[in-house]
């Protein structure tokens, strides 16, 4: 059973900073490309970033290029996202997503997620 948990949310002042992790479990991590959404009740889920499964790609939604940055441990099967220069409209329920095609991240498409955590950025 696969199994993807978020941590690392919270409520930060807009310009701070907050790191996001998800904990994989049930499958091969090294064979999935691994993804960072957001989304908000009653919206479409947006894409933040994207990662390859060793970790030689990264892609990144233009609204966050720059202030956010995805990273991966293989050995601890677990994905990170840095998140800076925090705004306001970064505000959401961001959530880890796991498929074993790169493309299919990029597409907002996935095998698997997680439930999710809640960053509050106020002004």
């Amino acid at each position: 059973q696969v199994q993807l948990v978020e941590s690392g949310g919270g409520l930060v002042l807009a310009g701070g900073s907050l790191r996001l992790s998800c904990s994989a479990s049930g499958l091969t991590f090294s064979a999935y490309a691994m993804g960072w959404f957001r989304q908000d009740s009653g919206k479409e889920r947006e894409f933040v970033a994207a990662i390859s499964g060793i970790g030689l790609s990264t892609d990144y939604a233009d609204s966050v290029k720059g202030r956010f940055t995805i990273s991966r441990d293989n050995a601890k099967n677990t994905l990170y996202l840095r998140m800076n220069s925090l705004k306001p409209e970064d505000t959401s329920v961001y959530y880890c997503a796991a498929d074993s095609a790169y493309p299919a991240l990029l597409q907002s498409e996935y095998d698997y997620r997680g439930q999710g955590t809640q960053v509050t950025v106020s002004s």
